[in-house]
């Protein structure tokens, strides 16, 4: 392994070059967040002198990894908290020699907007380097100090953190050998939800050219006031006055106990909205928020109006998402039919309907069944393709569909299956309590992820656009494409 110099803006870094690879670790987008700027919107790194090494992935974003029943999560969300001020940071993985005029690819990483970072095993971006392309990975303000909306805040912190990123990318990616005109943002669950509401955000303009939205849409915002109920419950938790002194008088990582307990199901906080949608689904209590400078409108109805036309989008689900959730934890087996609908009924009006038109008191379908294709539609499916629907620029829609062994083959194509084939990482996931459980085809991977970089480079794919007439839907597994039927879900959703 030998030493790799580049020179950006903010100084000299030191990188390890090895197999053809060079990968700059743990370097800042931002300045520190701590102190005053805490709170505050990224400012830039003030640089430094001499050769900084970027040989350690450093600090994260202050969060909390639980354990979950019968699947190693580390490969997918990474090992915790790795403690330190300096946490806006980013991982970059280059081709060797002297390249110019790569493609750059940017992964926001998921994790419900209060757990995850750049460093997961999952979506090591060695592979993409490989292939011809500079891959970076960042992380971004997490939980109460990236998004809740905290008076006297600026709001959606997290958002503004990728925004700076983002700019950062920009303006260095030439000293990587890659191309600031020709970048693609991509990412999964909430991170891919994040990057479906930058493509609408005037302060993101210009800031990339292509977006990979995997597992995610611009449903998922809350209005401001209805935030403000999170923002209320969890300064009583935690003691503290509900403005921005409460919450600076807790050090950071305190409040991870309090965001554990407003997470729970049982916990007694309601973010429907005024027609009584819960847009988030109860899956994370955090999320961006619309109606300020970052997202004036919300997202869907800024692509009504032409917002990110500009933009090309490749953006899909996978079939049985909601299986992440619900399988692991028994709940999809074991749930009866009024738990069923009192759980949707949190977050969807007409619940007990609705899960009626998904099997609900048929024949040979348990309740827990109509629940989780319900909610893999209400919270994933139909939402994306309202994405498709909207956007004005040019958008693919895939469909992942390969499915797990793991939990006897009840896993199936959940949620963040498709990570390790598109990253072509597959040997992280693979194993007794692995997410692809035992032998995933790597044929699949290949394929998978020849996708991704041929879409990064020039925007290839090979299927046509979507539209609302033919509804073009490819299949990642079958390598072909589909016209799909309205799903029985679609006259009970906005």
């Amino acid at each position: 392994m030998a030493d790799a110099i580049v020179t950006t803006g903010g100084g000299k870094l030191r990188g390890a070059s090895n197999g053809g690879i060079r990968q700059y670790l743990g370097v800042p987008y931002a300045a520190a967040p701590v102190g005053e700027r805490r709170f505050a919107a990224p400012e830039p790194h003030p640089g430094w002198d001499g050769v900084r090494d970027a040989i350690d992935p450093g600090a994260t974003a202050p969060h909390d990894v639980k354990a979950f029943p019968g699947l190693d999560v580390i490969p997918l969300i990474g090992s915790g908290w790795v403690k330190g001020e300096e946490f806006l940071t980013a991982d970059i993985f280059a081709p060797e020699g002297d390249p110019s005029g790569l493609p750059v690819m940017v992964w926001i990483h998921g994790g419900g907007f209060v757990v995850g970072s750049k460093d997961a095993p999952v979506h090591d971006g060695r592979s993409f380097a490989r292939n011809g392309l500079v891959c970076v990975a960042i992380n971004y303000r997490l939980g109460v100090e990236g998004f809740l909306p905290i008076p006297g805040v600026p709001t959606n912190l997290g958002l503004r953190d990728m925004i700076a990123a983002l700019k950062w990318v920009r303006a260095n990616a030439a000293a990587f050998g890659g191309d600031p005109d020709n970048i693609t943002v991509f990412g999964e669950s909430a991170g891919a939800m994040a990057i479906a509401d930058l493509i609408t955000s005037p302060l993101a303009t210009g800031l990339f050219r292509r977006a990979i939205i995997q597992s995610g849409h611009a449903a998922m915002t809350r209005d401001i006031a209805v935030m403000q109920r999170l923002v209320k419950k969890l300064a009583r938790l935690l003691r503290i006055s509900p403005d921005k002194a409460g919450f600076a008088s807790i050090a950071p990582g305190d409040a991870l106990d309090a965001i554990a307990k407003v997470s729970r199901p049982t916990a007694r906080i309601d973010l429907r909205d005024a027609k009584g949608h819960e847009p988030v689904f109860g899956i994370s209590r955090f999320a961006p928020v619309h109606g300020d400078d970052v997202l004036p409108l919300q997202p869907l109805e800024a692509l009504k109006r032409g917002a990110g036309a500009e933009i090309d989008v490749l953006i899909g689900t996978n079939a049985e998402e909601m299986n992440l959730y619900l399988v692991p934890t028994g709940i999809r087996d074991k749930i009866g039919r009024l738990l069923a609908t009192f759980v949707l009924s949190r977050s969807q009006p007409g619940a007990r309907k609705l899960l009626k038109a998904y099997g609900l008191g048929r024949k040979g379908i348990r309740p827990g069944h109509a629940l989780a294709s319900a909610m893999t539609d209400l919270v994933f499916r139909w939402p994306a393709r309202r994405f498709a629907e909207e956007h004005r620029g040019r958008t693919h829609v895939y469909e992942f569909d390969w499915r797990s062994p793991a939990f006897g083959g009840a896993l199936g194509a959940c949620h963040g299956v498709e990570l390790p084939f598109i990253f072509d990482t597959l040997a992280c996931t693979t194993g007794p309590q692995g997410l692809t459980g035992e032998s995933p085809p790597q044929a699949l991977a290949n394929r998978a992820h020849r996708l991704w970089i041929d879409f990064a480079k020039d925007g290839r794919l090979p299927w046509a656009p979507f539209d609302r007439e033919t509804r073009q839907v490819y299949s990642v597994l079958e390598a072909k494409p589909d016209y799909e039927a309205p799903m029985p879900a679609a006259p009970f959703l906005p």
